[in-house]
């Protein structure tokens, strides 16, 4: 069947199950040809085509029928729009005639092949129908308000007819469906039709007499239901197949969806062996500390199934004893997906646009096709462990789609999205191909958490490319947040949206760091050894530490070259200072960044090829991971700690370097990157430029240099942020945060009467 509807107070309209049921309908019968048939312009629509939980229609019949595209590349179907293009003597000779009556008043909003002019009843001008014909043209008025000039012939249900016959679909199998007069034209070329629940009263009265057309009882969606019914397109069995029933639901009141298991996997003389992660990164053990004291909760992450390795294991136990009612739901993915969706797609697609490297960026087709299918199979599982109006925290860019399908699948969840990454401004988001489906899956979540308020403001820009934002609060950035005093800061950030009528909360909730884990490192035996040998060799020497991973965005090979700078120039820190740079490598499948170790590599041979003297090396450089312990007697001893990343979201090494020196009484200087996401919040901190390379030697210099009253001045500043703002306070801030926007979305849902229509607001516009 072909289903055709009018969009306001139609097919956007009507009780929100019915309009689920019918979405899910449409969704799971690929037989079922949908329809939009509006007034409105093809602009006006597209923000709707954004929308992951409104069906995506086949085609659009859009400005009252002068425009005819296909739903998915929304390019014109011919040849019906070449025929009616040919009917229409232009825009200007519209205007220009038009102007004749100055008491017209012509709409501003998107239209094409007609021109709009509000009009209230009783003021049409004498003569307006005669000159439009005079430039080959039609007047049509409706809603007692719009005048519209359009090519001859051209209506909703002319172009829908010509739609259907190029189909070669039977007008029996063709259901219209409207609200108002203006859709009266379908209803007219010979169709089967439903005038919804409270229809406009000219409506009703003029299809009262026709055999097909059906007056429902239900508003929108509900209406439409009952016409599929009443004219026996799949009958009530289908309808009840269709309909998925929110009693089938989990029992887990809070589902972490993370990309990463809970604990580690590895497969010992063939045996799968599961064991504690050998350097946890802190963020997993806080959000496990929300399922202590009985809460009922799931852990939804993927796993490598290996089918020659036996049946799959889909939920496994986290920590009985510990957390006895969490369950970790595993989700089967093969080891040519994790490789694809994980290790190649991910790191070549989106982690470089998010970053601004847009240039790295490598898009795939095939490879968004899979991780499209990992994020589906996220939601699904996401959707079977979560009770009915559970919470759910969804993690970071891997699973950007998964907000869409679970929003789909289980309209009653409190859906809560954290950005891990840095989120960037429009003009390089938008390089990507899938900008559209990513914030309308985003735009499906209750509350969605940035780092800072720059990357919150940066997605209410992209939004603002996608969909029609109305901002409903902001609020001061300060004093929490540098406003003017680094590349990242801002004044006034925006804290709540309305898209299609939804409210979605923005927070800035800056991770935060496991204090307690470096209280512990600074207190083992070991540690304390390591300190006491790096004090021995490094006598009479500063050191200058760098920790970071081997990533292009890190800044290293800039870093590295600013010190070279930094020893030519300055000359009396020859056999003073010592750059010490600890780089974990990448995993070997990520072959990106093999060019930029060789360049690394090459750098670090030329300084200490032309600097090095007999006891002294400018560059110690240690390419391989560190035990945490070990990393944080480094800390400990380092005079200066130099972050300079060219752009990251956050940066947690920063965090662990403060808290070492505040916890061992230290007065080490912190250089960090003012393109850091720390560096918002961690005030006190020397701020470089990464891009400059002057800039980089000189703060490095100063920090060198700095007075030591000054630097434990500096230090006491970021030890209390860090102390105060840790990972506890950021688990717990982002939750409390998700629960109160969803409550605040709840009332102003309420608000909307019977589901009214969340088209844009702000292009009011003829004939919906």
């Amino acid at each position: 069947m072909l289903i055709a509807t009018d969009l306001d107070g139609t097919f956007l309209a009507g009780d929100p199950d019915a309009r689920n049921q019918l979405y899910q309908l449409i969704a799971d019968h690929s037989d079922i040809k949908l329809v939009f048939v509006t007034g409105r312009g093809l602009e006006v629509v597209m923000p709707l085509l954004t929308d992951p939980t409104i069906p995506t229609p086949d085609f659009i019949i859009c400005d009252v029928g002068a425009t005819v595209v296909d739903g998915t590349t929304l390019q014109p179907v011919q040849p019906i729009q070449h025929d009616i293009d040919k009917l229409w003597p232009g825009e200007r000779a519209v205007v220009e005639a038009m102007a004749a009556f100055p008491g017209l008043e012509r709409q501003d909003v998107p239209q094409q092949r007609r021109c709009s002019y509000f009009c209230a009843p009783g003021e049409i001008p004498p003569g307006v129908s005669e000159v439009a014909a005079a430039i080959g043209c039609d007047v049509l008025y409706s809603a007692d308000r719009y005048l519209d000039i359009l090519p001859p012939g051209t209506n909703k249900g002319s172009t829908l007819r010509r739609l259907v016959d190029v189909l070669a679909i039977s007008p029996d199998d063709v259901l219209v469906a409207g609200d108002t007069l203006n859709d009266l034209s379908m209803y007219e070329a010979g169709f089967k039709g439903v005038c919804v629940g409270e229809s406009e009263l000219a409506l009703l009265e003029a299809t009262r007499d026709r055999v097909r057309a059906f007056h429902a009882r239900h508003t929108g969606c509900g209406g439409i239901l009952e016409a599929i019914v009443h004219f026996n397109f799949i009958g009530e069995a289908g309808l009840a197949a269709a309909s998925r029933s929110l009693n089938q639901t989990g029992k887990s009141e809070l589902v972490m969806v993370y990309h990463r298991l809970p604990y580690e996997e590895a497969y010992e003389d063939g045996k799968l062996i599961r064991r504690r992660h050998g350097s946890p990164n802190g963020i997993l053990p806080t959000l496990l500390s929300f399922f202590g004291g009985g809460r009922k909760g799931s852990w939804v992450a993927w796993s490598v199934h290996e089918p020659k390795r036996g049946e799959f294991e889909t939920h496994t136990r986290v920590e009985p004893r510990k957390y006895p009612e969490l369950t970790c739901a595993r989700v089967p993915l093969s080891k040519q997906d994790v490789d694809i969706f994980y290790k190649r797609f991910s790191k070549e697609a989106f982690w470089p646009t998010l970053h601004t490297f847009w240039e790295r960026a490598r898009f795939r087709e095939d490879d968004w096709e899979v991780y499209l299918k990992v994020n589906r199979l996220f939601a699904e599982r996401t959707a079977a462990e979560a009770a009915e109006g559970a919470t759910v925290w969804i993690h970071d860019y891997n699973l950007w789609m998964v907000p869409a399908y679970l929003r789909e699948f289980r309209p009653d969840l409190v859906i809560g999205f954290f950005h891990h990454t840095y989120f960037p401004s429009a003009d390089v988001f938008n390089v990507l191909p899938w900008r559209r489906e990513i914030v309308g899956s985003l735009l499906q979540c209750d509350y969605v958490g940035f780092h800072i308020p720059r990357q919150a403001e940066n997605f209410v820009d992209v939004a603002r490319g996608v969909a029609s934002v109305k901002v409903l609060e902001t609020k001061n950035c300060a004093p929490t947040f540098r406003t003017y005093g680094c590349a990242v800061g801002l004044e006034e950030m925006t804290t709540a949206i309305e898209v299609h009528g939804r409210r979605i909360g923005l927070g800035a909730h800056p991770v935060g760091l496991d204090v307690e884990r470096v209280k512990s490192a600074l207190a083992q035996p070991e540690t304390t050894r390591r300190m006491a040998a790096l004090r021995d060799e490094l006598k009479g020497k500063r050191m200058i530490l760098s920790v970071e991973r081997l990533d292009y965005t890190k800044g290293t090979l800039e870093k590295l070259e600013a010190f070279e700078q930094l020893l030519a120039e300055y000359p009396e820190l020859q056999g003073r200072v010592t750059l010490v740079t600890i780089c974990v490598p990448a995993a070997r499948e990520m072959t990106i960044y093999r060019t930029l170790q060789t360049q690394i590599e090459q750098a670090v041979g030329r300084i200490n090829g032309r600097y090095s003297q007999v006891g002294w090396t400018p560059v110690q450089f240690f390419f391989r991971a560190f035990p945490f312990d070990e990393v944080v007697a480094y800390y400990a001893m380092a005079d200066v700690m130099w972050i300079t990343p060219l752009r990251d979201g956050l940066n947690l090494v920063c965090k662990e370097y403060v808290a070492t020196q505040g916890m061992t009484e230290g007065s080490g200087v912190l250089v960090l990157s003012e393109f850091a996401g720390a560096a918002a919040e961690l005030h006190g901190a020397i701020l470089t430029n990464p891009h400059d390379p002057k800039d980089l030697r000189d703060k490095c210099y100063y920090a060198t240099t700095v007075h030591r009253n000054e630097a434990r001045a500096r230090l006491r500043e970021q030890f209390d942020i860090v102390c105060s703002n840790d990972l506890q306070h950021w688990a717990d801030g982002f939750l409390k945060a998700l629960v109160e926007s969803a409550e605040k979305a709840r009332e102003h849902a309420a608000d909307d009467v019977n589901g009214a229509s969340i088209m844009p607001q702000s292009s009011e516009t003829s004939a919906g």
